[in-house]
């Protein structure tokens, strides 16, 4: 084998490589829908609709990251929000047209999302997070 085949033969090896990712990256991912959740409660509009659509990428992302804590931890922060948000569209369809009974269930949501998003990112911030490893792709290249 000559030097240009075996470099080359290494240059194909290297995407194989499984990726480090640390536990400080795996934990703060973990904590972007529980952030998301209180800031598009703390002020509902426009950034609960934002949120709404930003927090579908978060989700995706996020759901099948190396690290199954933080799949976890954002499953549920995407439960509680999407719980809300599906409730309040229900109920809002069926309200009198009254300002302040849109400010009473904005109220509510938040009551029950704040509360809860903070005592998740305690959770994440006492959990142990280890470094996690990408797995190797498959190659299809025909041996």
């Amino acid at each position: 084998m000559n030097h240009d085949a075996s470099a080359e033969h290494l240059e194909s090896n290297d995407e194989h490589v499984p990726t480090r990712i640390s536990g400080k990256s795996a934990r703060r991912a973990a904590t972007w829908f529980n952030w998301g959740n209180i800031v598009a409660m703390i002020v509902p509009l426009p950034l609960a609709i934002f949120w709404t659509g930003l927090s579908m990428l978060i989700y995706a992302l996020n759901k099948h990251h190396p690290n199954p804590k933080v799949g976890h931890y954002t499953q549920w922060a995407a439960y509680r929000f999407y719980f809300i948000a599906g409730t309040a569209v229900v109920i809002g369809t069926f309200a009198p047209p009254s300002l302040t009974f849109y400010l009473v269930l904005w109220a509510i949501s938040a009551v029950i999302i704040i509360p809860w998003s903070l005592y998740d990112l305690y959770r994440i911030k006492q959990d142990t997070w280890e470094d996690s490893f990408t797995e190797p792709t498959e190659s299809f290249e025909d041996h």
